[in-house]
């Protein structure tokens, strides 16, 4: 709340004689004030140990939902601290609640959803709500100011459609397509035959150039893993894949997308980890979990003892908006355990698929502009996930020239 919102340095006492004695701007979070210092009225969440059901209500601040509120003795009129970390630690997904086919925490479960907030950074909103609060009473409280950034997240978990999947793959898909009498995708699979560059997934060196053309930071994820039901990329034993991987690292980012089959499974996770560091001669620290499973804390836990740094997959697949509630980077903190975890999560905003539901272009760049104005009105981090699976996919909107638009504005 302080150090990476507000960029303010603070020091914690719990000697009253060190706090009393202290003449600058200071806070007491407890009960009961001390003096007339600033005072938040604490709610028992902080305070204590384990999982319990809480009963929320939401309520108004200024126009601003908040819950966990704290009475008229209190400088503000909500714990902010309490219901901060109630969304940033995910509590609610320790909760019962009944998992989707994936075994995902279902967006409608959510506090958020429920009570139409999803889509609204509002620990940022919270912290300069603070702010203003602060200065009220300590005008000299000088806060840094944050700048607003982009980040463009490509999914890589089939790097073609037809290319470089091997005879028996592409017999099968061509008898497929056949029963099914799909013959555009029969014309398309001849064409990739004889020229592979023609593979409809097959647009890295077009994102590559609008990225260095509109100075966008991007990041590619790709999946390195054996085949599955699920995980269906090009084997790990193509050259010609190890080739593209390679080349994209030249100009981007490149991390891993752990498969379906690595979930739960620390030592498949390694292995990829390992694999694709190999292919592109970098350690490898970021992570994105496919299908975007997390099981909160077990997948977090698991990502430390495979020694990811940061991992990008906080948020949902089939909603926009902020699942933790924030736009901005933060520590896991593991509830069981009472430890800050060594991960950071950077949260997204956008999933590509959660956009499939709108009924026009009109209507996708609008919700991609009301979310992109909601971070920048926080000075946040706007990330965005694109899969190339659909960028390059049969559909009647035309995503890639939907993406080239929202690139074109995101830095704007």
């Amino acid at each position: 709340m302080f150090t990476k919102v507000l960029g303010i340095k603070i020091i914690l006492t719990t000697t009253v004689e060190d706090f009393i004695k202290h003449t600058g701007p200071k806070i007491t979070y407890t009960k009961q004030p001390l003096q007339n210092e600033f005072f938040v009225r604490s709610n028992d969440l902080l305070f204590e140990q384990g999982i319990n059901a809480i009963d929320i209500s939401i309520n108004d601040w200024d126009g601003v939902p908040a819950f966990f509120a704290t009475g008229e003795r209190s400088s503000i009129p909500f714990d902010i601290f309490s219901a901060s970390f109630y969304l940033l630690s995910r509590y609610e997904e320790y909760l019962p609640h009944v998992k989707d086919m994936h075994g995902r925490f279902p967006p409608k479960e959510s506090i958020a959803y429920q009570n139409n907030f999803l889509q609204i950074p509002l620990v940022d909103l919270w912290a300069l709500k603070l702010l203003d609060a602060l200065k009220e009473k300590f005008p000299d409280v000088a806060a840094v100011k944050r700048k607003y950034n982009f980040t463009s997240i490509i999914d890589v978990t089939s790097s073609h459609c037809y290319a470089y999947r091997g005879i028996v793959r592409g017999i099968s898909g061509f008898l497929l397509d056949l029963v099914y009498f799909r013959l555009k995708r029969i014309a398309q699979r001849v064409a990739v035959l004889f020229n592979p560059s023609k593979d409809p997934y097959n647009n890295y060196q077009y994102l590559i150039n609008l990225h260095k053309k509109y100075r966008i930071k991007s990041m590619f994820f790709f999946q390195f893993a054996s085949y599955s039901t699920y995980d269906k990329n090009v084997s790990t034993n193509n050259n010609k894949f190890k080739f593209l991987i390679k080349s994209v690292a030249d100009y981007s980012l490149v991390s891993l997308a752990t498969s379906y089959s690595s979930f739960g499974n620390v030592a498949l996770i390694k292995k990829e980890k390992k694999e694709l560091s190999s292919v592109i001669n970098r350690p490898i620290n970021y992570s994105r979990i496919r299908y975007n499973r997390v099981d909160i804390p077990e997948t977090y836990r698991n990502l430390v003892e495979a020694e990811f740094t940061d991992d990008y997959t906080m948020g949902y697949t089939s909603e926009i908006g902020f699942r933790a509630g924030t736009c901005t980077p933060f520590y896991f903190y593991d509830i069981p355990l009472e430890i800050q975890q060594p991960i950071k999560i950077h949260p997204f905003a956008i999933h590509d698929y959660a956009l499939t539901k709108e009924k026009s272009v009109k209507d996708i760049l609008s919700k991609v502009t009301v979310i992109k104005s909601r971070v920048n009105e926080v000075n946040g981090s706007f990330n965005a996930i694109f899969s190339n699976e659909l960028l390059g996919g049969d559909s009647k909107i035309n995503w890639l020239k939907i993406y080239t638009e929202i690139i074109k504005s995101s830095n704007v």
